[in-house]
């Protein structure tokens, strides 16, 4: 079975219309199951959160929209998981819990996107990456990856070393080890699976999100996997799944996991 857990409506607008894209996306490529996964910091209620100008800018939705979108997709008979994906944000763990409980999502993604007030992922910050301590960069990012995992509050990490993003690398393998061995300790022993996703092909690293190393480590600590493209426009669900499914399997994986009301199942990877 192929699933995509994550993908972004932010695009276009939270119309039925536009959902419908991605669903008959996902049907043509064979994913049987879909999740819509918003950023949530474009929701007015997690301004008490995460509060950054780059994020003001683009925070334009109510949540009580956003339900009733999978409600009328419901009624029309799509098939389609709702979700967020939230930036995990350190002493914030009261309010996102507050968050998180006061919709019956299917699942929840937690990811990091700051180290600070640096945006990691965005190109408006990139020439900050050669202002910057490489390998302080790094450990603060997993820091972060270590107590989301220890939160308990998410179902699954998104893009577990999206620090990569722009291909600035620690050439010190022994260093990055020490890293995904720390952040797996911390995955084992949570409830929070991993996403393979195939978004990083078409990033400026130009490779899968995790590495093998990274997925091999997971797989031997038993933690769980889920399959992503990170969609943000119709056309990318399910992108690059070949080499998704390619990875895992490198990894030893046989299984994934699928979600419903907050419940997740293991299924046969496809």
């Amino acid at each position: 079975m192929l699933t995509d857990y994550h993908t972004h409506l932010e695009k276009g607008t939270l119309s039925i219309d536009y959902l419908a894209k991605f669903v008959e996306t996902a049907k043509k490529k064979g994913i049987g199951e879909l999740g819509i996964s918003e950023h949530a910091y474009h929701f007015h209620e997690t301004k008490n959160i995460v509060s950054k100008p780059w994020m003001e800018e683009r925070r334009y939705y109510a949540m009580n929209d956003y339900v009733d979108l999978f409600k009328e997709a419901d009624r029309r008979g799509m098939d389609v998981k709702m979700s967020i994906e939230m930036d995990y944000t350190p002493g914030r763990h009261k309010e996102m819990e507050a968050f998180i409980s006061s919709y019956h999502f299917d699942y929840v993604i937690g990811s990091v996107h700051w180290v600070g007030d640096f945006g990691i992922d965005l190109a408006e910050f990139r020439k900050e990456w050669d202002r910057r301590d490489l390998f302080d960069t790094y450990r603060a990012y997993y820091d972060q990856i270590i107590t989301l995992a220890e939160s308990n509050l998410f179902d699954v990490v998104g893009h577990l070393d999206l620090v990569k993003i722009f291909n600035y690398v620690p050439k010190d393998e022994e260093f990055l080890l020490e890293q995904y061995e720390r952040i797996t300790e911390a995955l084992k022993n949570s409830k929070t699976c991993v996403e393979i996703s195939s978004a990083g092909l078409r990033k400026p690293v130009g490779r899968l999100y995790p590495e093998p190393e990274l997925l091999a480590m997971c797989y031997k600590k038993g933690i769980p996997i889920v399959l992503s493209s990170d969609a943000h426009e119709p056309h990318q669900v399910g992108e690059n799944y070949e080499a998704s499914i390619q990875l895992a399997k490198e990894a030893g994986y046989t299984s994934l996991m699928t979600f419903k009301e907050g419940v997740r199942k293991e299924v046969v990877l496809g």
